[in-house]
């Protein structure tokens, strides 16, 4: 019989993976469907916040970022002067998105 650690952790990898491939469906890379998540949940933030949260480098969350701009799906900005620190939107293109995987999620 397998261990408890054992099935967590198939259960886990095949949840995962199940989830990969329908955001790859959606058009959407690894990494991104947690972002989408996270600023639905709690609306804009910084990447630091947004890395945190994910359990993601800041580094990393940077680059994940920057495809999700490119492709129309968050805005960067600055807040209240504040040069040193971008804060991150969905646009109405990542809010659909961000909906579309809210359901993936619950199915």
């Amino acid at each position: 019989m397998e261990s408890l650690h054992y099935l967590l952790m198939k259960a886990h990898t095949m949840l995962n993976k199940e989830i990969v491939e329908r955001a790859s469906g959606e058009g959407l890379s690894p990494g991104q469907p947690k972002i989408l998540e996270y600023l639905l949940e709690f609306g804009e933030s910084n990447q630091k916040a947004i890395a945190s949260y994910c359990e993601i480098e800041q580094a990393t969350a940077g680059s994940v970022l920057l495809r999700m701009e490119s492709a129309g799906l968050i805005r960067r900005f600055q807040k209240d002067g504040n040069r040193r620190s971008l804060y991150v939107a969905l646009t109405p293109k990542g809010l659909t998105a961000a909906r579309r995987m809210e359901q993936i999620f619950k199915e």
